[in-house]
């Protein structure tokens, strides 16, 4: 090996030279490096010999890395430094309340508080708290975020403190788009610079973020993805991310989509064909003849989905077509810089040098057909044509339904009817073409005198208020309001649960008749009870499906054949009638869409509204926490808190609180949506005082321990088999057998100090990178999640707080080794942990019978275990941070 300054070039961009790792010339100085490195790894690579040369990290990283191998290779771990940290106001909130219990948590042991500050650049874009309450009608739009500000003041004020007190934070308030959007046609840049001892430097932009749709930034060939609240805090305080070296599965894309296809369809079909090709924990890369093909927004439409799939990243290269969307997003000087870095240090793409990967995926999108996916998962994709009988054979026995009486019609709402129709999300809205595509149909429809039933909730909520100024400049927005699309907020809405109540009258009729209603989206998640708690039924599709679903009203109709409706005259009008050409929408791009369109849209980007501006808060440098809040609360995560770890300690007779099948999600687990009111987190408000009608949501109450633990576990229609077929919050109190809310049951074993694990099937954690899965888990007791496998970012978070996730070892699992959860648990070796090792557990059954066992302790990397010698991330993080 040679010296890595051998590696050191110039870049020179707008007349100044920055230095930069050439990793093209790895193998001249690693003899041993792989020839030819996939992408990502490359952009791993960089990070690594930057931060050597640094002096952040140790050489052994890179010769771990470039131990990767297309033929196979150790799972060694690596160290990663994002160069950013990307959050949204759901896990935002609860992270800076833990800086904030820091900077208490360092005062206490006589350190200053700015002692505690992000040392990377952190953007906090509040998107998750506009809720659809009001729709399908003119000022939807200004309501809706009145109702936002005023359910939300008090998380909006502790907000705009910590922009004030804390160093590297930017926060984009409410009413400016979603966090990924507004990643990719602003904040994102392809490559970045910075300074080291007088030096500038450029090198690869890249993040996490706190939501697991950060892979769409992955369109701009920049390496990013999600991690949860509790790992990007680590980040932020300047630690390296602690990972295990990927795989890299290439999946060549070659043919073009057929007449009719959308991205949408495309990213479907791309989600269950990875699903089936397992790529859990994968680093995915875009390559082949049709990729220059794919325009970025299409790209944007496949990366945002990369967490339904199951991969890590879904990284598209550096080419021409990146170069070409920042100048067409009005970021001509990221264009240049970009341009410039990428083909003088060798992270350009050239189609004839194609990567080496461990496996090749091949995807023809001649193969793709319009389609939708659900009606509970992303993967389960169903043809447009097959969606008529799957609704079929989901009613049983026949199709039940009522008459109702709305604005003055009569019309029938049973089994099939939609009664959500949402244009929303950034997968779908950051994606012109989908976009217009759906303001031309809604324009045909109008044109020819049909309407949507009444029964159905419309709305449309973009990620950035781009998309309306381009729908308005082509004349889009008056057809799409004339069918109840009215514009009803800038941010995550439906697609997380923010869809808002159902009129009196339809949710009364759903809940009588117990119908099978549906929902149609144009959104990435549709989770059991996440879309809404009455729909059962939720399907994911274009924006341009979303609107002749609507129009047609229900989901068990053959679009492709069957009438969508009548105009006045009586004329039958099908999907054939008002469905645009490609050449229709792309000449209504070229039209409407310029640079300008962008950069007027982000000129003001960091102001907010006159409600924002209007909100007070303290400017201290450490919070002035309120007791009597319901919303933001001093976390107890440093209560005894001390500069010493504690003692590693086994774990004896535990009781097991809950028993849970596969496929259990973060929606399962962490708390989402409404706040029922005979659950624990609503009985807790009541008694605070807090009336239903201002409970809001468990997800704007995040930083609120005392909600949130209220609610882990607490989805309606979570099965414990503990609670004997019984769905939601619901347990068994060993040994009284005694049928109690999880809640309930947690703190009864805790005043006893009885330590709980969980006992899980395969892909424990599923869905979002939620970090109160993981925090709600650590306050209910839980000490171990024993299960066949787990989601990363889930996996991650438990680790990080200091809960040791395990897995039954190969061919085992809870029902193979006849456990049932009456058992009491003790596991042993716990004071010679190592990554990747085994622990010996014993299950004693109430009759004396004792069930001997191995786990695999997923402990992947040496910093995991130490994080978890010191109880968790936060402390480990703390501790570092007062030595130094």
């Amino acid at each position: 090996m040679i010296s890595l300054d051998s590696l050191i070039r110039d870049v020179v961009v707008d007349g100044r030279t920055y230095a930069a790792v050439n990793v093209a010339g790895l193998a001249g100085v690693y003899a041993s490096a792989p020839s030819r490195l996939p992408f990502s790894l490359k952009i791993l690579a960089e990070n690594m010999v930057r931060n050597i040369l640094w002096e952040r990290l140790a050489p052994e990283n890179l010769t771990r890395l470039l131990s990767w191998r297309p033929e196979g290779f150790a799972p060694v771990g690596i160290s990663f430094y994002p160069a950013r940290v990307l959050m949204q106001d759901f896990t935002g909130v609860p992270a800076l309340c833990d800086l904030a219990a820091m900077r208490d948590a360092a005062v206490k042991a006589g350190f200053p508080p700015e002692r505690i500050n992000p040392e990377v650049p952190v953007d906090l874009i509040i998107d998750h708290s506009v809720q659809v309450d009001f729709f399908g009608m003119k000022g939807a739009l200004e309501k809706n975020v009145g109702l936002e500000f005023d359910r939300n003041r008090e998380r909006y004020a502790f907000l705009k403190w910590a922009q004030k007190s804390f160093d590297n934070l930017k926060i984009v308030p409410p009413n400016s788009g979603i966090c990924h959007q507004i990643n990719l046609e602003k904040l994102g840049t392809v490559a970045v610079s910075s300074t080291y001892k007088d030096r500038a430097w450029a090198f690869p932009d890249s993040l996490v973020g706190t939501d697991s749709h950060t892979p769409m930034i992955n369109a701009l060939g920049t390496l990013g993805w999600g991690v949860g609240g509790i790992e990007a805090e680590a980040v932020m305080m300047g630690q390296p991310l602690s990972m295990r070296l990927p795989s890299v599965t290439g999946v060549r894309i070659c043919g073009a989509p057929n007449k009719g296809v959308t991205a949408t369809d495309v990213v479907l079909y791309v989600t269950e064909r990875l699903r089936q090709e397992v790529v859990v924990e994968q680093f995915v890369e875009y390559f082949g003849p049709s990729l220059a093909a794919l325009s970025l927004p299409d790209r944007a439409t496949i990366a945002n989905m990369t967490p339904e799939n199951g991969a890590t990243v879904g990284l598209f290269p550096v080419d021409e077509v990146t170069i070409e969307y920042l100048r067409a997003t009005g970021r001509d000087a990221a264009a240049r810089f970009a341009e410039a870095y990428a083909k003088e240090i060798g992270l350009f793409h050239d189609p004839a040098e194609e990567p080496s990967y461990n496996r090749v995926i091949e995807l023809d999108l001649s193969d793709i057909t319009p389609c939708v996916a659900g009606p509970s998962r992303p993967q389960d994709r169903i043809p447009l044509q097959k969606l008529k009988p799957a609704m079929q054979a989901a009613f049983g026995g026949g199709k039940k339904g009522r008459d109702i009486s709305m604005d003055g019609k009569l019309c029938r709402v049973q089994d099939g009817s939609v009664v959500i129709a949402a244009i929303t999300s950034c997968t779908n809205t950051s994606n012109p073409h989908v976009m217009l595509g759906a303001g031309l149909i809604a324009k045909k429809a109008a044109a020819l005198g049909l309407s949507i039933p009444p029964y159905v909730k419309t709305s449309l909520a973009p990620g950035s208020k781009a998309v309306v100024k381009y729908l308005e400049d082509a004349g889009l927005m008056t057809p799409l309001e004339s069918l109840g699309f009215h514009l009803a907020g800038f941010g995550c809405t439906t697609c997380i649960g923010n869809s808002g109540p159902l009129p009196p009258k339809v949710a009364h009729v759903v809940e009588e008749e117990n119908l099978n209603v549906s929902a149609v989206l144009s959104g990435n998640r549709n989770f059991e009870a996440r879309i809404h708690q009455k729909v059962r039924s939720n399907f994911l599709a274009s924006p341009m499906l979303v609107v002749l679903f609507a129009l047609a009203g229900r989901t068990d109709i053959d679009l492709m054949h069957e009438r969508i409706g009548c105009t006045p005259e009586g004329k039958e009008i099908f999907m054939a009638d008002l469905w645009p050409s490609r050449e229709e929408i792309d000449a209504v791009v070229a039209r409407c869409i310029s640079p300008a369109t962008f950069t007027s849209t982000y000129a003001s980007l960091y102001d907010g509204d006159a409600h924002w501006q209007g909100i007070d808060s303290g400017s201290g440098l450490t919070f002035d926490w309120d007791k009597a809040s319901t919303y933001i609360r001093k976390p107890p995560f440093f209560d005894d808190f001390s500069l010493t770890p504690p003692a590693m300690e086994n774990i004896t007779d535990a009781r097991v609180l809950a028993k849970l099948g596969d496929s259990v999600t973060t929606d399962h687990i962490s708390p989402a949506g409404a706040i029922p009111p005979s659950y624990p987190a609503g009985a807790y408000l009541t008694d605070q005082g807090v009336t239903p009608d201002a409970y809001n949501s468990y997800g704007s109450r995040r930083g609120n321990h005392e909600v949130m633990m209220r609610g882990t576990f607490g989805n309606i229609r979570i099965k414990n088999e503990l609670a004997h077929g019984r769905e939601g919050a619901y347990t068994t109190l060993f040994p009284d057998h005694e049928e109690r809310f999880i809640f309930d049951a947690a703190q009864t074993y805790g005043k006893h100090r009885t330590p709980l694990v969980v006992l899980a099937g395969t892909e424990y954690g599923t869905g979002s990178s939620r970090d109160w899965a993981a925090k709600g888990s650590l306050l209910l007791g839980i000490r171990a999640v024993i299960a066949e496998s787990f989601e990363r970012i889930h996996r991650s978070n438990l680790v990080g707080m200091g809960v040791l996730p395990l897995e039954f070892m190969e061919d085992e699992s809870a029902r193979t080794l006849n456990l049932n959860g009456t058992e009491t648990f003790s596991l042993s070796g716990l004071d010679t942990l190592e990554a990747g090792g085994t622990l010996s557990v014993r299950a004693q059954k109430e009759t004396g019978q004792a069930i001997l066992f191995g786990v695999k302790v997923r402990l992947d990397t040496a910093k995991e275990v130490e994080t978890y010698r010191h109880g968790g991330i936060l402390p480990m993080v703390l501790r570092e941070l007062l030595e130094k």
